[in-house]
């Protein structure tokens, strides 16, 4: 098919979605959701459409579940392209998703709003926007109640957008470090409490975050009781978070040493069968104490005899 008769189709298409029948109208949005999902160009060439992407966001307030899954779908297939970022998030569109994150009309707008919002605030100039429209204390809020299927997507909407400094001083001021703790230590999901974890580690990379991390009530021990769990994500995390704590204070390498469950035991193992990114940071940890002289519980044959580089 010529680009334009493509062009054609897709105009057919819209002008079928906006006004025929609920049946037509659902059609013609997964035949778009279809053409946009593998190839960039056809995103470009419908978004150089009049009014295609208006026309879809008025869709995606629709009271039919599925005429707004399909329309949010499309605009997230057009967000894909970089060149698309910035035109998609203007202030409308993120008080939109802001509204449809806050009260989704089902599970599938939710996830589906989630990953538009990750998707957009993956072009920097975009994460200001979303920390000025809110967005960043409606994900905290979200990821407090939420554990369904859509918690993921949120929980990484607020990893893309805390990486701007700004959004992670709004999230630590919306009591995002007592939201996440809790999903670590209750541990509904490996996935979940992973990413949290992974958020968490972002937050510590400010002064901010660092602060509210230290302040948590034994948050040394939970993240020595996260090493034990199976999930590496988890593990990957528990470790850089650990890290920021070290590098504060010796007094909080010494509380570790001290811990019931041996630390250093569970770096060892870490740094052996831990991914790529969790050996490095099992290494630094074990630097670390090592400095701190705090290796007076394990014997002359213990892992501190390891050749480190």
């Amino acid at each position: 098919m010529s680009a334009a008769q493509l062009r054609e189709t897709m105009t057919d298409c819209l002008s079928e979605a906006l006004s025929g029948s609920h049946e037509a109208r659902q059609k013609a949005l997964q035949m778009l959701d279809s053409i946009t999902k593998v190839s960039p160009q056809n995103r470009s060439l419908l978004a150089q459409i009049n009014d295609a992407i208006p026309a879809l966001l008025n869709l995606s307030k629709s009271s039919s579940a599925m005429i707004e899954t399909l329309s949010l779908s499309i605009l997230f297939n057009l967000s894909l392209n970089p060149d698309l970022k910035q035109s998609l998030a203007d202030m409308k569109t993120i008080f939109l998703l802001n509204s449809m994150i806050l009260l989704p009309s089902s599970p599938a707008s939710s996830r589906l709003a989630a990953s538009l919002v990750c998707s957009l605030a993956m072009l920097d100039k975009n994460k200001a926007k979303f920390g000025v429209a809110g967005t960043i204390q409606l994900l905290v809020k979200a990821v407090s109640w939420h554990r369904g299927p859509a918690a993921h997507h949120l929980l990484s909407s607020l990893a893309e957008l805390v990486q701007f400094h700004g959004n992670c001083t709004v999230a630590v001021r919306s009591g995002a470090v007592p939201v996440l703790i809790q999903i670590v230590e209750n541990n509904d999901g490996e996935d979940l409490a992973g990413t949290s974890l992974a958020v968490l580690g972002l937050l510590g990379r400010f002064d901010e975050g660092l602060n509210a991390l230290r302040k948590t009530e034994d948050v040394v021990s939970l993240m020595i009781n996260v090493l034990k769990r199976r999930c590496m994500l988890s593990k990957e995390g528990a470790a850089e978070i650990l890290l920021r704590l070290f590098d504060e204070s010796e007094d909080i390498i010494r509380d570790a040493s001290r811990a019931p469950d041996s630390l250093t035991a569970l770096l060892a193992d870490l740094s052996v069968r831990g991914s790529a990114k969790a050996r490095e940071k099992a290494t630094l940890l074990m630097k670390k104490m090592i400095k701190a002289n705090v290796d007076s519980d394990v014997d002359g044959e213990s892992m501190f005899n390891f050749q480190w580089k």
